[in-house]
C-alpha cells in the first residue's frame, strides 16, 4: 500500500493520465531491485514524502502508525519506539527486536537483532518502506520484516529548508538543510536537527537530541555514483517508571503521572553519542550493476536499567555489503541479485554499576544487621562496580535471488539468504542485584563467565505474482527466516536456540488512479520462538517456546472521493497462539513448568484498525485527520486477564502553504484520551502500566529555498 496525504488526482500530471496507465510506486527493499509494489510477492507499505512532510516527525512512530499489522508505541514521544510487526518484537522491553532496520541500504540493526533509532535523523527522511514477515533479502535474522528508511539524496538540491517547531510540554523541533552542486561532478549537503521535549505531564520523561550530518556525492565520468555521509548524534532520553493499579487509576483521573511510582527503578534512560560513516558506490556496466557499501560507526551510552546502570565507553562497528545485479534472459526478462555481507561489533570495557542514590527500607526484625531492601532510586548516579564485559559479535552472510518474468502477467522470484552469527562474550561479575531480597550482594571471589555461541540461519523464499488485469494482481509467497537471541538474552539463558519462522501468504493488490488496496492473508509457524516471562519480582526471563502459530489478515486502502478529498483505512486481524509452550514459572529459587499451549500471545490485539480523511485545496490548504484503534489483548502468557486497549486515538494536521512558506499545526490525541500504551501482568498477579501521552500540539513553520 502507498500511504499518501494528497490524492493522486491533484498531481500536476493528472490530466495526462489514462485508465490504461498504472498508478503505483517503486520499492527497493523486498528484493533489492526497483519494482512496483504491485509486482512484489509479499506485503509491503511505502510511506511517501507527502505523508512524512505532513507529520511533525518527532518520532518514527509519527509516520508509520496506522499501517496494518504494525504496532508501534512510544514511552517518551522521542526516538524510543516499541515496534511489533506480525507479533515479532513483542518480547522487547526496550528498543526494537526481530525487525531489520535499514537506512539507505545500510543496516542499522545489530547482528543480535537489536535496533535503535537514536542515530536516525527523522527530519531527513524522504521515504519509508516496510516489508512484513520473512522474505526480504536485506533481513539477516529478521522474522518480523524489514523497515528501510530512505534519506534525502545529496543530489537533491530542491529540498533545502529551515524548519522551526514549538509546542506543548516544552516541545522544540529545529531543522535545517543546505545542499548544492560544487561543480559538474560534485555535490554536498549539510543537515542539522535539534529536538527537545520536557514531557512534564509526568516526572522523569525529558528528551533532547542533537544531530549533524555531512553528505558528499560524486558523479564519475563513466556514469558511476559515489555517495558518502559522516554524521554525529547526541541523544539523552529519560524513561519513566511503570505504574501499579492504584497509580494508573490516579493517572486516569488527573491525566498526570507525578511523584514516585511503585516501580523501584525511577531513573531509567539512555544517554548516547554516535559517530556514523557510510559510503555507497553504484556502477552500471551494460547488464551488470555493482553496488558495494561500507560503513562504520562508534557509539557509547550511559544506560540505567532495571537493577543496574550500564556504562559502555564505546562499541566499534565495521561492516560491508557487496551487491551485484545482473539483468539477463533466463525465463523471459530476468534479474539476478547476489552478494555477501560482513559485520563486526566490538565492545571493550563495558561496565555495570549499582545505583548510588537509593531509598531503602529498614532490615527485617529477624535480621537487623542484614542488607536494607531498595524501595526506589533517587537519581541515576553510578555507585559500586558490579560487572565488566568484553564482547564481539560477528556476522557473515550470503544472499542470492532470481526474479523472472516468463509472461507479461507473471513474475516469479526465488532465492535464499544464509547468515552465520557468532557471539563471543567475556564477563567478570563482582556482584549482582538480588531480585529476591531487593538488595545488592557482592561475591567473595569474582565470577568469570565466557560465552561463545554460533547460530546458522537459512532463509529461503519463493514468490509468484499474477496480473488478473492491469489494475489487480494476486500473489503467493512461501518464505522462512531465522531469528537469533539478543546478547543479553543469551547471557541470561545460554541454552536459548535461534527461532525459525516459516510463512505462507497469499494476497491481492489493486492500483488505480482513484483507489488502491492491499489484502494479505498469512499463516506463520514459529518454532523455538523466544518469549518473555514477567516474574513475581518484575524481572523478565527469556525462554524458547516449542511452537507458536500466527494467523492473520491485513487490509488497507485509499479512495479519492473527489479531486481534493480522500479516505484511507487499514484493518488487521491477528490470531497468535502458543501451540506448544511450557512456561517456566519461578517459585522462590526453583522453576516449575506450566503448560500454556492453546493460549494467545500477550500484548497482541485481535483487531487493529485505522481511518483517515484528508482534504487538499489548490490554494495550499490541507487538513488530515487520522484515528487508530488498538483492540483488547491478554496481559500475560497465562491469559488470566485482558486490557481493553483503546478506540479512535485521533491525530489532526492543518497546514497552509504559500510559495516557499508553510505553516502547520499537528495535534496528537485530539480528544485527550487517557489510556495505557502497555499493560503487563507478572506470574504472581502484579500488573504494571505505561501511560499514553495526553493531548499535545505543535506549530511548525517551514521555509524552502
Amino acid at each position: 500500500m502507498t500511504i499518501t496525504t494528497q490524492p493522486l488526482a491533484v498531481a500536476d500530471e493528472a490530466e495526462d493520465r489514462t485508465s490504461d496507465e498504472e498508478f503505483d510506486v517503486i520499492s527497493v527493499t523486498a528484493s533489492r531491485i526497483e519494482r512496483k509494489t504491485k509486482e512484489v510477492a509479499g506485503s509491503i507499505d511505502v510511506i511517501d514524502s507527502e505523508r512524512i512532510e505532513s507529520e511533525k516527525m518527532f518520532n518514527i512512530k509519527d509516520a508509520i502508525q496506522g499501517s496494518a499489522g504494525v504496532l508501534i508505541n512510544s514511552k517518551n514521544s522521542a526516538y524510543d519506539s516499541r515496534l511489533i510487526i506480525r507479533g515479532a518484537g513483542q518480547k522487547a522491553n526496550y528498543g526494537v527486536r526481530e525487525i531489520m532496520v535499514i537506512r539507505d541500504g545500510v543496516p542499522m540493526t545489530d547482528p543480535d537483532s537489536f535496533s535503535r533509532f537514536d542515530f536516525i535523523d527523522t527530519q531527513d527522511i524522504e521515504r519509508i518502506e516496510i516489508t512484513k514477515g520473512p522474505g526480504s533479502l536485506f533481513g539477516a535474522g529478521s522474522a518480523g520484516g524489514t523497515i528501510q528508511i530512505i534519506s534525502k539524496s545529496v543530489f537533491d538540491t530542491d529540498s533545502n529548508r529551515v524548519k522551526l517547531g514549538a509546542g506543548e510540554f516544552g516541545q522544540q523541533n529545529l531543522h535545517g538543510r543546505l545542499a548544492g552542486d560544487i561543480n559538474d561532478n560534485n555535490a554536498a549537503s549539510i543537515t542539522a536537527s535539534y529536538r527537545k521535549t520536557d514531557n512534564d505531564w509526568r516526572d522523569w520523561n525529558e528528551f533532547e537530541s542533537k544531530q549533524l550530518a555531512l553528505k558528499h556525492g560524486y558523479l564519475l565520468d563513466n556514469g558511476g555514483t559515489l555517495e558518502s555521509e559522516l554524521s554525529y548524534h547526541e541523544a539523552d532520553l529519560q524513561l519513566p517508571g511503570s505504574m501499579d493499579d492504584e497509580e494508573f487509576e490516579r493517572y486516569l483521573d488527573t491525566g498526570e503521572q507525578k511523584d514516585t511510582t511503585s516501580s523501584p527503578w525511577q531513573h531509567s534512560g539512555r544517554y548516547s553519542t554516535i559517530w556514523f560513516f557510510n559510503s555507497r558506490y553504484e556502477q552500471e556496466m551494460d547488464n551488470l550493476t555493482l553496488k558495494p557499501r561500507v560503513y562504520a560507526n562508534q557509539w557509547d551510552h550511559y544506560h540505567p536499567v532495571t537493577g543496574a546502570i550500564n556504562d559502555n565507553p564505546g562499541t566499534t562497528v565495521l561492516g560491508t555489503d557487496l551487491e551485484i545485479t545482473y539483468k539477463h534472459q533466463l525465463w523471459g526478462e530476468s534479474t539476478l541479485v547476489t552478494g555477501v555481507t560482513a559485520r563486526r561489533d566490538n565492545t571493550e570495557g563495558a561496565k555495570k554499576y549499582t545505583y548510588a542514590d537509593v531509598e531503602t527500607a529498614p532490615p527485617p526484625a529477624w535480621n537487623p544487621t542484614g542488607p536494607a531492601t531498595i524501595l526506589h532510586t533517587n537519581s541515576d548516579r553510578a555507585g559500586d562496580l558490579l560487572e565488566e564485559e568484553d564482547a564481539t559479535n560477528t556476522l557473515y552472510g550470503f544472499y542470492i535471488q532470481e526474479t523472472m518474468q516468463p509472461t507479461e502477467k507473471v513474475n516469479l522470484e526465488f532465492g535464499f539468504r544464509y547468515d552465520r552469527n557468532n557471539f563471543d562474550i567475556d564477563s567478570t561479575a563482582f556482584g549482582e542485584y538480588s531480585y529476591g531480597s531487593g538488595t545488592y550482594t557482592f561475591f567473595d571471589t569474582p565470577e568469570l563467565t565466557k560465552t561463545d555461541k554460533t547460530f546458522n540461519l537459512f532463509s529461503p523464499k519463493l514468490g509468484l505474482t499474477y496480473a488478473l488485469d492491469q489494475r489487480i494482481n494476486v500473489y503467493g509467497l512461501v518464505a522462512q527466516s531465522g531469528q537469533v537471541p539478543s546478547e543479553s538474552e543469551i547471557q541470561s539463558n545460554p541454552k536459548l536456540d535461534a527461532a525459525t519462522a516459516q510463512n505462507v501468504e497469499v494476497g491481492f493488490k489493486g492500483r488505480e488512479q482513484a483507489w488502491s488496496f492491499d489484502l494479505a492473508i498469512y499463516r506463520t509457524t514459529v518454532t523455538d520462538e523466544i518469549v518473555s516471562t514477567l516474574n513475581e519480582d518484575l524481572t523478565t526471563e527469556f525462554q524458547n517456546a516449542g511452537e507458536t502459530l500466527k494467523k492473520g489478515v491485513e487490509l488497507s486502502g485509499r479512495y479519492d472521493v473527489a479531486n481534493n478529498i480522500w479516505l484511507e483505512g487499514s484493518f488487521a486481524y491477528s490470531d497468535y497462539t502458543f501451540t506448544d509452550f511450557d512456561e517456566l514459572v519461578r517459585n522462590g529459587r526453583s522453576q516449575t513448568p506450566v503448560d500454556r499451549s492453546g493460549n494467545q500471545l500477550p500484548y497482541i490485539p485481535r483487531q487493529q484498525y485505522g481511518l483517515g480523511l484528508g482534504y487538499y485545496h489548490p490554494l495550499g490548504i490541507k487538513a488530515v485527520i487520522r484515528s487508530n484503534s488498538w483492540g483488547s489483548y491478554y496481559v500475560d502468557n497465562a491469559n488470566t486477564e485482558k486490557y481493553d486497549g483503546y478506540d479512535f486515538l485521533t491525530n489532526l494536521m492543518l497546514s497552509y502553504q504559500t510559495g516557499s512558506h508553510t505553516l502547520a499545526l499537528n495535534v496528537e490525541n485530539l480528544f485527550d484520551k487517557r489510556y495505557a500504551t502497555e499493560v503487563k501482568k507478572s506470574t504472581s498477579g502484579n500488573k504494571t502500566y505505561s501511560a499514553g501521552a495526553p493531548r499535545n500540539a505543535m506549530l511548525t513553520y517551514t521555509y524552502l529555498f
